[in-house]
């Protein structure tokens, strides 16, 4: 059923290569190395195992300034609360952590410039969790600047919204630029292995064209990994949360456009359906029988007068996708978003040359 009534409307395919304003020259990248996959180097949980190593000598002593909790129990604001707090012993481990982080999450981005895929990449913004806290945001300088001593010629920089928000925001790129032409919003969805969040979008177009001023309006956040749901029930409860969103957005006065856009982990193939990744989700949603985008059609046909429009690629992917109108003066450039893991996306910006559209790396091979 749910594949029979699955359509984008002619809009676009799922997990594209080729979207409106970039091509996505790679995405979900698995590197190896003789310890494992190399992503895993520079997630959120390799930072807390470098803080315990660091405390287990202390520990022996009685003398850790961080406590007897393990770094996984600590949370991220008490962590950069050390860092300015008046225990200079404690900030001074954390400190150590972070110098220890930002030399593997160095070592990783190092390995992803040696790709084919990420040939020549200018900038590489940093996302996901880690970002939004003090020690991500001084990790990440750091990181960058070994890089540029290893004489990398890249930049790297946290990415500018709120994670949390860049996820939704992203979504505006899956979809062509006359969709917002006269409308004041869409409908967007970041799934991943702890929560679901769904929010509406305001796009802002006729105040900035290139979405730059894209914002979130309402968001609703679901920690699905407390309720332990079925694949359905995790997909019913999405659907409540957008029917409601759609009802606020209602009394609000927004047009909302007749589209929904998806983040969501692994790889995405053109059908909807999930090839990889997918295995922190709620039940098996790698099965060629689910799909989600079709699901969503089926449970919300209309939005507004029009027929429904849902188009899914991946997350780390989507998180990108929400500095597009602040990289156009770089042709290649990347994300990385440290979560459970390492989400990885590289993109090339396309480029109009007299009406017709085409990609940078298509427009410098022309006037070389």
């Amino acid at each position: 059923m749910a594949e029979d009534t699955l359509t984008t409307s002619g809009i676009g395919k799922h997990g594209a290569t080729r979207l409106p304003s970039v091509d996505v020259d790679s995405y979900n990248i698995e590197l190896k190395d003789d310890e494992g996959f190399v992503g895993d180097r520079a997630s959120k949980g390799a930072f807390r195992k470098i803080l315990d190593s660091l405390r287990k000598p202390l520990k022996k002593n009685g003398e850790d300034p961080l406590g007897s909790k393990s770094a996984e129990a600590i949370g991220k604001s008490a962590l950069d609360e050390a860092l300015v707090g008046d225990d200079v012993g404690a900030a001074a481990l954390v400190h150590g952590a972070i110098e220890e982080f930002a030399q593997e999450l160095a070592y990783v981005t190092q390995r992803f410039l040696k790709t084919k895929a990420w040939a020549d990449t200018e900038r590489i913004v940093i996302g996901g969790g880690f970002r939004e806290s003090r020690v991500g945001e001084l990790a990440i300088p750091r990181a960058d600047i070994i890089l540029k001593a290893g004489d990398f010629k890249v930049d790297l920089m946290p990415i500018r919204f709120h994670p949390d928000d860049a996820g939704l925001i992203g979504c505006l790129h899956l979809a062509p630029s006359w969709i917002f032409e006269a409308q004041d919003a869409i409908l967007a969805v970041d799934i991943g292995g702890t929560n679901i969040r769904c929010g509406v979008v305001e796009t802002r177009w006729k105040k900035a064209p290139d979405l730059s001023k894209a914002s979130v309006w309402k968001s609703e956040l679901w920690r699905h990994a407390d309720d332990e749901p079925t694949r359905e029930g995790a997909v019913k409860r999405l659907v409540k949360m957008l029917k409601e969103l759609i009802a606020a957005a209602d009394t609000e006065g927004f047009k909302l456009a007749p589209f929904i856009g998806i983040a969501c982990p692994g790889v995405i193939n053109e059908d909807g359906t999930i090839e990889k990744g997918a295995q922190n989700l709620p039940g098996n949603w790698e099965s060629s029988k689910f799909n989600l985008p079709a699901s969503l059609i089926e449970a919300i046909p209309r939005i507004g007068e029009h027929d429904t429009a849902v188009l899914m690629h991946n997350d780390g992917v989507v998180q990108g996708l929400s500095e597009v109108p602040f990289m156009q003066d770089v042709l290649h450039w990347g994300v990385l978003t440290i979560g459970t893991g390492l989400g990885n996306a590289r993109f090339t910006n396309r480029r109009k040359d007299k009406g017709k559209d085409k990609s940078a790396k298509e427009d410098k091979k022309s006037k070389d």
